[in-house]
């Protein structure tokens, strides 16, 4: 594929570089550190099923209807969320995120039935809804697109270093804590995994800036390098303005589109990992959750190197492409090979590697015409309709085991949503999306 060619550095960009440096370490770790408690409560789930759905007589596709109710919640308050983060400020609303969400997630050690369980999982996504889409409108206050792509990459770091900390501690508590105080495994994990949501919030509040002008850790010069890359950056900008212009654009649907076929494949695995290696024979929560891990290594290393590739490089399209297809392939190799554990595992991590590289890329193709209070609300519907598949993946992949006995057709059928998004990319503008 044709690269545009990388430019060569001037006094101004290397002043910009530098400032851009003293940005990135004092936002990009400590959101990095929210993430991870979000997704971490957020995907939990997928690893007490190895115990709960014993205990409490759950089906296959009653948890996956239940996992998947999270994604309702979301949807209904995600776009409402996003504009008050702008009305309020990202300090406030993003701890009052974190906050409450953190309440919900240790609640489910109330669960006992199914009606339970679908409750709490629809108000964690009310509780949770804004976070993301908030955290990429700020980071459009802070870096340019031709920064943003290796910025999210770095961000949604933490959907990999969840998975690779965060399923063997799941596994380790379950094991550990089974019995303790006359609660189940499960149960504990939910608990003890909601700490951390809880006290980042509280620290969101101390140390997060609104805004450039905000930062007291910037000078007034290091304010306006950031502040011109910024404005300068927006002036390509086509869709600015009021709320409705956003629902109005077709650029926007077809965003949605192109994320719910992404995601498809981002929640089947989050959800679905557990139970994937576990029925290749593997046993012990805690060997599962190492185990587990191993995908989301292989997705934490591609997604940092297409992130800074597409910066470097200034190309949005293939950087998507590319990953989307890889995480076809590793779909489908994961159904033919899911009587070996070693070859299981690796499907899996070019699965993992490709679907997990496709989110932070993705962003890149909004925000490149999105502005203002158009951007709040754009970026949220996009992420809300698009999440609607963290629904429909999840019921689907339990509803097909259930009917069907084999984890086989679900795989295919979302190889096959990846390939359908990665054709639609190639429909939109290079000359837009490429910067």
């Amino acid at each position: 594929m044709p690269m545009p060619a990388v430019a060569t550095e001037t006094p101004a960009l290397a002043r910009e570089n530098t400032v851009y440096r003293k940005v990135v370490r004092r936002i990009v770790p400590f959101l990095i550190l929210c993430y991870v408690a979000s997704y971490l409560d957020r995907v939990n789930v997928g690893f007490a099923k190895l115990q709960m759905s014993d205990d409490l007589g759950f089906s296959e596709a009653a948890y996956g209807l239940g996992a998947g109710l999270f994604f309702i919640g979301y949807f209904i308050l995600e776009v409402p969320s996003n504009l008050m983060l702008q009305r309020v400020g990202a300090r406030t609303w993003i701890a009052r995120i974190m906050i409450s969400w953190g309440l919900v997630s240790a609640a489910f050690i109330f669960v006992t039935n199914e009606a339970t369980f679908y409750v709490l999982r629809f108000l964690l996504g009310a509780a949770e809804a804004g976070f993301y889409p908030g955290v990429i409108l700020y980071c459009t206050y802070w870096f340019p697109s031709y920064r943003r792509a290796r910025v999210i990459a770095m961000f949604m770091s933490a959907i990999p270093v969840a998975g690779i900390f965060g399923n063997p501690l799941s596994g380790w508590i379950m094991d550990h804590f089974q019995g303790v105080n006359g609660w189940q495994g499960w149960q504990w994990m939910f608990l003890l995994e909601a700490v951390p949501a809880l006290l980042v919030g509280v620290v969101t509040l101390f140390y997060l800036d609104d805004d450039v002008r905000a930062a007291k850790w910037l000078t007034d010069e290091e304010k306006s390098v950031v502040e011109r890359a910024v404005a300068d950056d927006t002036t390509h900008r086509t869709v600015d303005g009021r709320v409705w212009e956003a629902f109005r654009e077709p650029r926007v649907w077809l965003m949605c589109f192109i994320y719910f076929c992404f995601v498809m494949g981002q929640y089947a695995l989050t959800f679905w990992m557990p139970s994937f290696v576990e029925s290749t024979g593997i046993e012990g929560n805690f060997a599962i959750g190492v185990l587990s891990a191993v995908p989301f290594l292989a997705a934490l290393v591609a997604m940092n190197l297409f992130g800074r590739s597409a910066d470097k490089r200034r190309e949005r399209r293939w950087h998507l492409v590319i990953p989307s297809l890889m995480g076809a392939v590793g779909f489908s190799l994961s159904a033919v090979w899911n009587g070996s554990t070693a070859l299981s595992l690796t499907a899996l991590s070019i699965a993992a590697a490709g679907v997990l590289t496709c989110a932070p890329l993705f962003w890149s193709l909004p925000t490149a015409f999105l502005s203002g209070t158009a951007a709040a609300a754009g970026l949220a519907m996009i992420n809300s309709v698009g999440n609607l598949a963290g629904f429909v993946s999840p019921y689907m992949i339990g509803a097909l085991k259930d009917a069907t006995g084999s984890a086989s057709i679900p795989m295919h059928v979302l190889a096959v949503s990846l390939v359908v998004g990665a054709v639609a990319v190639l429909t939109t503008k290079k000359h837009v999306v490429n910067r």
